[in-house]
């Protein structure tokens, strides 16, 4: 196949399997992170199963994100990026055996909340770092194949540390060191992945002209800066609008989510049962990953054909189809089949995306790009968390919700195609406009 022969090309760039290695390391650490707060909060006996309570617990740990993220891109456009994916997982490392020690010796404090609130701030950053990353170690029609590669294999490497991590709390007996186990992984594949960054140089993954005056300057003129890529992003118009696609489709997706723990924990398994209720929404996100690897097979060959325009209408009508099977039944495998269509709705919406922005975007507003694309994705989430707490009931699954969410994928794709931008606007305006 067409994306076999490109993986292959791609593997023979050299800085292009360093930083790959280092996506694929590091997102294997942050599904065993993940599987380890999601069952501390979500899953454990502790935990309440509302809807309210488990929208509160989702929109606590992003709404800061919407922050602390504008701050991202700017200094993503002024740090080496290479420095912060090495920096950013060595920190990660500390964060994440504080929160096991925490563990093991007091159990669930609210020192776990913020701990985790920190670790996941540093994990949104090192994705942005990565995304901005890649255009400086590959380029021209590759662009698009490793685009669609290395976010769903890094995706795909993150379901394999979570299968590790649910594996541990299944195997393990029933205490706190099966509640740190997958923490404690987690913290050694995060040491890895920074040793891994610091076989790539220093300058390698840009910026080309980074800042060298006082970061207590830089951050006094961030807001100016985010003021101005926003600017740009908006004129450039295909970029502003791929991240506004984005930001539906996340809110939408998220809502979906959060029934998807609810449906796992109370309807599709005993309330009780933490393990069982874990095992199930493990089982959701597996099929939503095999969706996501199917995107990556089909995208890079067929939206050659469609563009990426029209590539991107047709996966949300596959989302809408996603919402339309699931408002049929609450059955297992209605439930499974509508993850499986909905991850291919949405990766191949993502790959097409993130591909529109690194290719439109000028090196010096990449960072700020995609730490705007990151902040979007906070925000639309903790608005999916709103809405899933007043819409959704206990058990999660809800004809009325899941029909409104096909409509608003709907009205999302026939909007893009009738009034979408298919080529980007030349845009006049200097790159660094907060230099003194």
């Amino acid at each position: 196949m067409q994306v076999i022969t490109e993986l292959r090309t791609l593997l023979r760039l050299p800085d292009f399997r360093k930083l790959f290695a280092v996506r694929l390391v590091s997102q294997t650490g942050d599904g065993m992170f993940q599987v380890g707060l999601a069952s501390l909060l979500f899953f454990s006996p502790e935990s309440q199963g509302t809807a309210p309570a488990i929208a509160g617990a989702f929109a606590v740990m992003l709404a800061p994100f919407t922050i602390v993220g504008p701050f991202a891109g700017v200094l993503l456009d002024r740090w080496q990026r290479r420095q912060v994916l090495a920096w950013g997982n060595a920190v990660r490392v500390v964060l994440t055996l504080a929160m096991a020690l925490l563990m093991l010796t007091g159990g669930v404090t609210v020192w776990i909340s913020v701990l985790g609130l920190a670790a996941l701030s540093v994990n949104r950053f090192l994705l942005a770092g990565l995304s901005a990353g890649l255009p400086r170690v590959v380029d021209g029609p590759l662009l698009l194949t490793a685009n669609s590669l290395t976010p769903t294999l890094g995706a795909g490497a993150a379901f394999l540390g979570g299968g590790i991590g649910v594996l541990l709390g299944m195997t393990l007996d029933p205490g706190r060191l099966k509640d740190s186990a997958a923490l404690l992984c987690a913290s050694f594949v995060f040491g890895t992945a920074a040793l891994l960054a610091l076989r790539m140089t220093r300058t390698l993954l840009g910026p080309e002209k980074p800042a060298e005056q006082a970061i207590t300057n830089e951050i006094a003129r961030v807001a100016r800066g985010l003021a101005h890529g926003a600017r740009y992003l908006v004129a450039r118009r295909t970029p502003g609008q791929g991240l506004l696609v984005m930001a539906v489709h996340r809110f939408l997706y998220g809502v979906v989510f959060i029934a998807a723990i609810l449906i796992s924990r109370n309807l599709l398994s005993d309330p009780g049962d933490a393990d069982a209720g874990l095992a199930t929404f493990a089982l959701v996100i597996g099929l939503t990953g095999v969706g996501g690897f199917f995107a990556v097979l089909l995208t890079p060959t067929l939206s050659r054909y469609t563009g990426s325009l029209a590539w991107i209408t047709i996966m949300l009508l596959l989302a809408a189809a996603s919402q339309v099977l699931l408002l049929t039944s609450p059955a297992r495998a209605v439930v499974l089949a509508g993850a499986t269509l909905l991850g291919l709705a949405a990766q191949g919406t993502k790959i097409a995306v993130d591909t529109i922005v690194q290719r439109d975007t000028e090196d010096a507003f990449r960072g700020r790009a995609f730490a705007f694309y990151d902040v979007l994705y906070n925000v639309a989430f903790v608005g999916a968390a709103a809405l899933a707490a007043f819409t959704l009931p206990d058990e999660g699954w809800s004809r009325g919700v899941f029909g409104a969410l096909a409509v608003a994928y709907l009205v999302t794709a026939a909007v893009l195609f009738r009034w979408g931008a298919r080529t980007p606007a030349p845009v006049d305006l200097a790159p660094e406009p907060v230099r003194a």
